[in-house]
């Protein structure tokens, strides 16, 4: 059910051998995301939960989902743009069908973050479905 981005993302992973490349991978995929205005950092967007600052401003337009996002942490601004990358796109019916965090493991992602960023993470998968679960 991952999107086509996400896929590439997964395939990507396969071909880095230790966390270390995995990681500086996922920061690079953060640092090419455009940054998030600082008019949406407002504590409407901004992710309780997390150790670092996150905000993620969710649109549903014509009823696909997608969501911009930001963090002041590199490794935070690049799972934010791997979550992107696994919902952005999605028929806002779709999201909440996505099991983010099994899609997440795919990537060995919750064997190599810290309790705080693995609880940030967790927070940031259930603000995007519950956007979308009110949308939808």
């Amino acid at each position: 059910m991952a999107s086509a981005a996400f896929e590439a993302i997964v395939e990507d992973f396969e071909f880095l051998e230790d966390w270390e490349d995995r990681y500086r991978y996922v920061i690079e995929q953060g640092r090419a995301m455009a940054p998030l205005d600082d008019a949406l950092k407002v504590p409407a967007t901004k992710v309780d939960g997390c150790a670092s600052q996150v905000w993620l401003h969710p649109r549903i337009e014509s009823g696909v989902f997608s969501f911009e996002g930001d963090s002041d942490a590199m490794i935070v601004r690049g799972l934010i743009a791997v979550l992107r990358a696994l919902f952005n796109g999605l028929p806002v019916a779709e999201v909440a069908r996505v099991d983010a965090r099994s899609e997440m493991a795919r990537l060995g992602l919750n064997d190599h973050l810290s309790s705080q960023r693995s609880n940030g993470l967790r927070a940031m998968i259930e603000r995007i479905g519950s956007v979308a679960a009110e949308q939808a």
